[in-house]
């Protein structure tokens, strides 16, 4: 694999060009090192925070408002998926339940990055399709007053799992919690190569709608609308095998008090989009494009690419005809009003009747075609906008795989710079630093070694997360869809009922 990698350039490494007459092994009184040991785990800092003003339009006074513009780390820092990820999650389907707990201890350093063989274990001890875990998040509940008010929200777990202490049990949660999980979730997980299921994202006019106490239907449908999506996220975070062991979703779900979440970003749609085309942008300019050796990586990328893009498009689609369903709703709702004012002053009593049943039947579809309107939404195009999140998660780890490639390349490139800088020392005959540079190269050399274990690695665990993931989105849009044309039939089912009643009223005018 490393021979059909092709090499970076070197400006875009850490370390720099070496001057005429400047020794590349200096003496240990040197007072600058540059061993590869100094090289930072990270290309580039970043404030993920952003500047930090009073909250007025969100669960969480501290992180409101918070910069759309703030700078995002480019390469290496997991908090960067946090960002890109965020988002509802789509509905789940069963799969295999854990047995024990485990607390994988998975840190940032690059020598550690893949040593963890119990993941690989525990995948490998899931057996069958068995899934014994549900949680339903219900009773949003409006917590303080003003502008500092929060909606706290119940989240019960049924469970026969020996992960749990108890096998029914409730915790009170809000809205930043579930935010903090995720984030920590997305900083343990997603560098080596796990696909985390993005979190419901903020929105900072429906909330400032529940804060001030108004109370209409968009307020309400706001409500509904997120507690759905935080019940996907936890039920599509829990069946994943890993991430069930975790030990802050278990406190997640079961410890009655939370540590505060501080480090939520107060993110709009537009906002993340624009944070994450600049990313990306920053990206492409700092890294080589990896001449891909592995048919199934360029097929996969080009296939999500594609996916990404009808998804959208099917997404964009249905949202119009909920809008529309909504829209007929009301005209609806109006008919029967102006159905039931003619009734009133209408003569003559067959026709007066007639119009008045007419008038109930229409007022009976208005509620049908309710119905029908949030059966699109909740039942299609929440799965259409999950998944659309889903795949940027997916995505994700696939750049991470290429910055574990570029990680490896770089200490190929610094390791051939050292063995340079070894035979001139041999030629020039210094003995006195030749065995640092020795020292030096077999250093290297195991970092190489180790850069060459933690693509393999990633490389594999993206392999079984990317067949999990399709295993359980074929099964998700099955579901769905059934539902869904369940609700259609139903609906039209329905509606010959009410006009075959009303037919022979009609007919009865004379």
């Amino acid at each position: 694999m490393a021979d059909t990698a092709r090499d970076p350039p070197l400006e875009n490494t850490d370390f720099h060009e070496l001057e005429d007459g400047e020794d590349l092994f200096p003496e240990p009184s040197a007072t600058q090192e540059t061993g590869p040991a100094n090289l930072p785990a990270q290309y580039i800092s970043a404030n993920l925070n952003g500047p930090k003003q009073d909250s007025l339009f969100d669960d969480d006074p501290e992180d409101l408002f918070a910069e759309a513009t703030e700078e995002v780390s480019l390469l290496d820092s997991p908090e960067r998926e946090v960002l890109l990820s965020d988002g509802p999650s789509p509905a789940i389907t069963p799969i295999t339940p854990p047995t024990s707990v485990i607390n994988p201890r998975v840190t940032l350093a690059h020598d550690d990055m893949f040593t963890h063989s119990s993941f690989d274990e525990i995948e490998e001890e899931e057996g069958g399709d068995s899934f014994d875990i549900h949680i339903s998040v219900s009773d949003p509940e409006k917590v303080g007053d003003g502008m500092n008010a929060y909606m706290a929200y119940k989240v019960t777990t049924k469970t026969s799992l020996s992960s749990f202490k108890n096998s029914d049990f409730s915790v009170k949660r809000r809205f930043s919690d579930f935010l903090g999980l995720h984030s920590k979730l997305a900083s343990r997980y997603l560098h080596i190569g796990y696909i985390i299921p993005p979190a419901p994202e903020k929105s900072i006019v429906g909330m400032t709608k529940v804060k001030v106490g108004k109370e209409d239907q968009s307020s309400n449908e706001f409500v509904e609308k997120r507690r759905s999506a935080l019940e996907r996220y936890l039920m599509r975070t829990v069946k994943h095998p890993i991430l069930l062991k975790d030990n802050d979703v278990l406190q997640f779900l079961e410890s009655s008090e939370l540590p505060r979440a501080v480090s939520t970003q107060a993110l709009s749609s537009a906002g993340l989009l624009r944070m994450v085309n600049k990313a990306a942008d920053a990206v492409n300019k700092m890294t080589i494009k990896m001449n891909e050796s592995d048919a199934w990586f360029e097929e996969k990328q080009q296939h999500f690419e594609n996916l990404d893009v009808q998804l959208r498009k099917l997404h964009i689609s249905v949202e119009s005809l909920v809008c529309h369903r909504k829209e007929l709703s009301v005209n609806t709702a109006q008919f029967a009003k102006s159905a039931a004012m003619l009734g009133n002053s209408e003569d003559h009593t067959a026709l007066s009747r007639a119009l008045s049943q007419l008038a109930e039947v229409e007022e009976k579809i208005d509620q049908l075609h309710q119905d029908q309107a949030n059966a699109d939404f909740y039942l299609f195009s929440e799965l259409l906008g999950d998944y659309v999140r889903l795949i940027t998660a997916v995505k994700g780890v696939f750049d991470h795989r290429m910055k574990t490639w570029q990680k490896w390349q770089d200490s190929q490139m610094l390791l051939q710079k050292k063995r340079e800088a070894e035979a001139k020392l041999q030629f020039t005959n210094k003995p006195d630093k030749l065995q640092q540079a020795k020292d030096e190269i077999k250093e290297l050399e195991g970092k190489v070694q180790q850069g060459e274990r933690d693509f393999e690695q990633i490389s594999k665990t993206i392999r079984k997360e990317v067949s999990r993931f399709e295993k359980e989105r074929v099964k998700d849009f099955k579901t769905i869809i059934i539902k869904y044309l369940e609700s259609l039939v139903q609906t039209q089912q329905q509606l010959i009922k009410y006009w075959e009643a009303f037919l022979p009223e009609a007919k009865a005018i004379s």
